[in-house]
């Protein structure tokens, strides 16, 4: 919808949809979390099988349209199953996202485990309550992660007990026991495998170049290899279904593809911005989800824990301040569902070690259909680390390829101004605002626009409610220290760029930029 200022009778159109918009955020983010336990009973519990890939955007997938990235075995499980075009992390950092999908619940509720890299508290978690009621319960890969959740008293991952391989995992579950599984696969998250694009005969011409990204080979490339990793994670995906069909388990088991959190570019991971945010899901069950729908509703990945409990018919803790998305999947309805879901909050703490005295680079953000906004609480802190290397994009501080950083990092040798280094790199204003129908990639901060003063009040009033009620600290005048919070990786406190970095940036070669 574009948004018309002239005199008259627009004006009062323009009050009109502001007011709207006002009521829609609120109602969303009072939508009161389901605490009690289900009496939705299907004929028999179902096993569950969670595929997620690692630092994966929505978009890039055969079936939500990339022409570029061939998905064949997801793309089938989309036309047997439900995609949602508006699925988004807790969190655009990996472990915090997993902590709140475990756990249900807002990543500044859980303490620590809003920071990458740090420890998980004791908490109940969906994994654990399933084990409890009777299902046999593994992961495979990364589970909750990275950090370190033994400090917290943890016996082992708190996803669950780890496998090698799904075929060993069945054979030790028994026959008339229903199990839930998750395998998080190590694609596509950086490094990417050298050159894959060539071998999967990916075509550089059609690859799509957002425009907070210089369009150049380099660029494409790199976006190529990432591809390739996708790629790979399709043919993951597809195994895992074909051992189903063999073991005739396909029919009773739920299967959801989804991510983490968003690519691991600039503008992307550990940025609050679509890129950084939003993620694939598609859930597939024909027997009892009608197949080939397409959702629009406001989903969460902290949702999936009451969503899970509900089908197994396994109480939702008062604690988990989410809310199950069952009645969507049930529904034979698609597009825009639920009255209630219409928006999503978000937030983010510290991501990788990058700043002097490891501070973090808080933020929270509500995404509505129209609109983006976004409260940065610590505006003079540089967003993607220190410079010159601004490790937050790629987190072990340039020791592997990262060409389409380097490339802009580049680019401002030189160029004293450039567009795209100040999209990535520069400092942000403690507000941003962006009108998503005529500014979809959020190039344009309208914070400061008097045209959308009172959009940018309605949201923000909205947020701070949900923050405040959600028990946030940083809107409840409450102190903890992220900044000073546990971090596990201890290579990442004296960090070195590799000799190669060291020269294209033409650092000093003893450089350390936490010195």
């Amino acid at each position: 919808m574009k948004i018309n200022y002239k005199k008259g009778r627009l004006h009062y159109l323009l009050y009109k949809i502001i007011f709207l918009i006002s009521l829609l955020a609120i109602d969303s983010c009072n939508y009161s979390n389901q605490s009690a336990k289900k009496n939705t009973e299907f004929e028999n519990r179902p096993n569950i099988l969670i595929l997620m890939s690692d630092n994966q955007s929505a978009d890039h997938l055969g079936c939500y349209g990339d022409k570029s990235v061939k998905t064949p075995n997801i793309d089938k499980l989309a036309e047997n199953g439900v995609l949602f075009n508006n699925a988004f992390c807790s969190a655009p950092s990996c472990s915090p996202a997993r902590s709140a999908m475990l756990s249900g619940q807002d990543i500044w509720r859980l303490k620590q485990a809003a920071n990458l890299w740090s420890s998980f508290p004791k908490v109940k978690v969906f994994t654990g309550l399933f084990e409890e009621d009777g299902y046999k319960v593994g992961i495979e890969g990364k589970g909750w992660g990275p950090g370190n959740y033994k400090i917290s008293g943890w016996d082992k991952n708190p996803g669950g007990d780890k496998f090698n391989s799904f075929k060993s995992f069945i054979n030790k579950s028994k026959k008339d026991k229903p199990w839930l599984y998750w395998y998080s696969s190590t694609e596509p998250h950086r490094p990417f495998r050298k050159n894959g694009w060539k071998n999967s005969k990916i075509n550089l011409d059609s690859i799509f170049v957002p425009p907070y990204l210089p369009d150049n080979i380099e660029i494409r490339k790199d976006i190529a290899d990432y591809y390739d990793e996708i790629q790979i994670f399709d043919t993951q995906v597809g195994s895992y279904i074909s051992y189903l069909k063999e073991i005739n388990e396909l029919e009773n088991t739920i299967i959801i593809v989804c991510s983490d959190n968003g690519w691991q570019m600039p503008r992307g991971l550990a940025n609050l911005y679509d890129f950084g945010t939003k993620i694939p899901l598609i859930i597939s069950w024909p027997k009892n989800f009608k197949s080939g729908r397409v959702i629009d509703d406001f989903i969460n990945l902290k949702d999936f824990a009451p969503t899970f409990l509900e089908i197994a018919n396994i109480e939702i803790p008062n604690e988990m301040n989410s809310n199950s998305f069952l009645d969507l999947l049930v529904s034979t309805k698609e597009g825009k569902i639920s009255n209630q879901r219409n928006s999503v909050i978000m937030g983010r703490e510290r991501h990788a070690f990058v700043r002097q005295g490891g501070k973090g680079y808080p933020g929270r953000a509500i995404r509505t259909e129209e609109f983006l906004y976004i409260r940065n609480y610590k505006p003079e802190r540089w967003p993607a680390g220190d410079p010159p290397l601004y490790g937050d994009v790629d987190s072990h501080m340039l020791q592997y390829d990262a060409p389409t950083k380097v490339n802009i990092l580049k680019r401002k040798l030189l160029n004293d101004s450039d567009k795209f280094f100040d999209l990535a790199f520069s400092k942000r204003p403690k507000e941003e605002l962006f009108d998503l129908k005529n500014d979809p990639y959020q190039l344009n901060n309208l914070s400061n626009d008097k045209r959308y003063l009172s959009i940018k009040k309605n949201l923000s009033d909205a947020l701070t409610k949900y923050l405040k009620n959600s028990g946030d600290p940083r809107e409840n005048g409450i102190e903890y220290d992220w900044d000073g919070a546990y971090y596990f990786e201890e290579n990442d406190k004296k960090p070195k760029p590799s000799e190669k970095h060291i020269n294209l940036l033409n650092l000093e070669l003893d450089y350390n930029y936490l010195k």
